[in-house]
């Protein structure tokens, strides 16, 4: 592995850490600090989300344009005000309006992240984004079990913490990002001639297996937003809450090695590997319908972890297949989009659900969903198969 996808690696772990002392804990801190409902929490989180929508094709534009060093540090800048604005005013409505900011920045930083790991390591293909992915997720891991401990104490020095991992980001990306530069900026004249490209099976193969993955977000949403709540209910404390996560996180690093026969498989296979992905998150939703206690959940956690590891990291892979040269900041950026708009419906939707049908209900429902979501990741390369472009 290069030298600068390990600063990329570092970088997306600091950042990791400091969100994830937020992210997990808002509903919580919506509905148990700031007493409001689950639905009005989900409308906040859809606030963020859609934001967030907006920052990754904005990101994804500007990496394509000037560059994934400027991208990433505008993005991060931007971040860091909001969060120093958060430390200050977290109260009602104010907590609102920054935090829709910071999924707006946040967004614009992650697909310069992942492009910028695809032009380090082309040759690297699905390595070089699940290297990413795994410093997200080790971010997760610690970040939430950290959260869980200093939110019991005192909840504000959550927002402090997040403001301090963020400014170590923008010093690690001012050093280090840089290097980077020459190899991701397009050529100024595919970028200029893009409405002009002829050829459009890639981006419609990209919109099919984006809404996969707006789908299974909807449900693994739930997870910081109604799910997390009704733990509180069931009497699982903000500790056992936040170790759920870090199970989530620390699986997905140390359970590489169980999975790698089945990647190293099916590595030119990337359909087996959302499908199988795919259904094992199906499952796992399956078991939250009958969890009481903290090892139901547990249980719940570890399968939906095992299908994350080998759903998420073939996403990017795939944009960056797709993605025509000069492009790829774009592609990233929509697949990054996807997500963010699943979970922008999400809480939203779980939030009334839960309120007018209760838990059980929504959970069997998201079953339904993700299963609907291997659809399209059967038939995304329809468009290429149509065009005789090979998919794999």
């Amino acid at each position: 592995m290069p030298k600068s996808v390990w600063f990329l690696i570092i970088g997306m772990l600091v950042n990791t850490t400091g969100n994830s002392f937020l992210w997990p804990l808002t509903a919580i801190y919506m509905h148990d600090y700031l007493g409001k409902s689950l639905a009005m929490a989900g409308f906040v989180l859809m606030l963020n989300s859609a934001a967030g929508v907006l920052g990754n094709l904005l990101g994804g534009y500007l990496f394509d344009r000037i560059g994934g060093y400027k991208s990433t540090m505008f993005g991060i800048l931007l971040t860091i005000a909001s969060l120093i604005a958060l430390t200050i005013w977290h109260g009602w409505p104010h907590y609102v309006w920054i935090l829709t900011i910071l999924g707006f920045s946040g967004g614009i930083v992650f697909p310069g992240m992942f492009a910028l790991a695809g032009t380090a390591w082309p040759e690297g293909g699905r390595k070089a984004f699940n290297a990413i992915y795994l410093a997200q997720n080790l971010g997760v891991a610690i970040g939430p079990a950290l959260a869980g401990v200093v939110a019991a104490y005192q909840f504000d020095y959550v927002f402090k913490v997040n403001l301090a991992m963020y400014i170590l980001f923008f010093f690690i990306a001012f050093f280090t990002f840089k290097r980077f530069e020459a190899g991701s900026i397009a050529p100024k004249n595919v970028v200029g001639e893009s409405k002009r490209i002829i050829n459009k099976a890639p981006f419609y193969a990209l919109l099919i297996i984006s809404s996969s993955s707006v789908l299974c977000w909807v449900a693994y949403s739930q997870w910081s937003a109604t799910i997390s709540s009704y733990t509180q209910d069931l009497g699982l404390g903000l500790k056992q809450y936040s170790l759920l996560w870090t199970i989530n996180g620390l699986l997905i690093v140390l359970g590489q090695p169980l999975i790698a026969p089945l990647v190293k498989r099916w590595e030119n296979k990337l359909k087996r590997q959302l499908v199988f992905g795919v259904t094992l998150i199906a499952i796992s939703f399956g078991i939250i319908a009958f969890a009481s206690d903290f090892k139901m959940f547990g249980a719940a956690m570890v399968v939906l972890t095992f299908g994350e590891m080998f759903y998420t990291p073939a996403l990017p892979t795939i944009a960056n297949q797709l993605a025509p040269k000069g492009r790829q900041g774009f592609y990233q950026g929509i697949i990054n989009s996807a997500a963010t708009t699943g979970r922008m419906i999400g809480p939203l939707f779980g939030g009334i659900m839960v309120d007018q049908f209760g838990m059980i209900v929504l959970v069997l429902i998201l079953v339904i969903i993700v299963l609907f979501a291997i659809i399209p990741c059967l038939i995304y390369d329809y468009p290429l198969r149509k065009n005789k472009i090979a998919a794999e």
